[in-house]
C-alpha cells in the first residue's frame, strides 16, 4: 500500500513538475517575443537617428561608408540581444521533466503482487 501511495505521489509530482515546465517555457518565450520587438525598435530608431545625421552632413544614402557604418551600428545595437536570446535558448533547452518509470517500479514489486 505504501508503495502505491509513493507511486500516485510521483504521478502527481510529475504532472505539476510538467505544468511548471510549460509555465516556464512560456514565460521565456514571452520574454523572447519582446525582446525581439524591442530590438527591431531600437535598430530602427537607432538607424533612422544615424540616416537623419547623415543627411543633415549632405551625405547621400549610396555612399559605401555610409552604408558600413550604418551595418556596423545595426550589428552593435542586435549584439546584447542576441547574447540574451542564446541565453533564454539554452535556459529552454534545459527545462526537462523527468518521468516517473511505474513500469520499473511494478516489475520489481511482481512477485509480491502475484504471490
Amino acid at each position: 500500500m505504501g508503495q502505491t501511495i509513493s507511486e500516485v505521489t510521483d504521478i502527481l509530482d510529475y504532472k505539476k513538475a510538467k505544468k511548471e515546465a510549460k509555465n516556464e517555457r512560456q514565460k521565456i518565450l514571452e520574454q523572447m517575443a519582446a525582446d525581439e520587438k524591442a530590438k527591431v525598435n531600437l535598430v530602427k530608431k537607432n538607424l533612422a537617428a544615424q540616416r537623419a545625421k547623415y543627411g543633415a552632413a549632405g551625405m547621400s544614402n549610396g555612399g559605401v561608408t555610409e552604408g558600413a557604418v550604418l551595418k556596423r551600428l545595426k550589428s552593435e545595437t542586435e549584439e546584447p540581444y542576441n547574447e540574451k536570446r542564446r541565453n533564454n535558448l539554452e535556459k529552454l533547452s534545459k527545462i526537462k521533466v523527468q518521468k516517473p518509470n511505474l513500469l520499473k517500479s511494478l516489475l520489481g514489486r511482481f512477485d509480491s503482487l502475484i504471490g
